[in-house]
């Protein structure tokens, strides 16, 4: 028995190739679209073992596969991804945290705020100094400086 009549009596294994291969790469791209050739595929392993044509499983995945693109795929990105337009990310993700001021801020001169291990430059949002050591929280931020205020402490 050659390897070709072997696949062909036993057409669930390469469907199953498929669908592993596609889980694999699935993992790492994240998108989504693989995971809905991984369920074509898992369509077409069902199929051949009712022992239907290879051309029907080829149908088959590839009306699984496309039923999962169109309609499972879009309610599993909106449910993963919902907050995607509000997540801040390089410097903006700065707004709201809290740091310890390394260099004291006066009116006249930034100082320099430590946050998550970056040293950041700071001004005071009121003007009024601020000494080292102090908690503060992150109000705002222009370029490179950031501006901040005194956190308030918890009891």
């Amino acid at each position: 028995m050659t390897m070709i009549d072997y696949l062909s009596e036993n057409l669930w294994l390469l469907w199953t190739l498929v669908c592993v291969l596609a889980l694999i790469l699935e993992v790492s791209s994240g998108t989504f679209y693989l995971l809905c050739f991984a369920v074509g595929a898992a369509g077409a392993i069902v199929s051949s073992f009712f022992g239907i044509p290879l051309w029907a499983q080829v149908l088959v995945f590839v009306i699984f596969s496309c039923l999962c693109v169109f309609c499972v795929r879009p309610v599993v990105v909106k449910y993963l991804h919902t907050d995607r337009r509000n997540r801040r990310s390089n410097a903006d993700a700065l707004l709201g945290r809290e740091g310890v001021v390394i260099e004291p801020i006066t009116a006249e001169k930034p100082g320099y705020v430590k946050i998550d291990g970056d040293e950041w430059r700071a001004v005071s949002k009121d003007g009024s100094n601020i000494d080292k050591g102090t908690i503060v929280k992150v109000v705002a931020r222009e370029s490179i400086v950031v501006t901040v205020e005194v956190a308030a402490k918890e009891d």
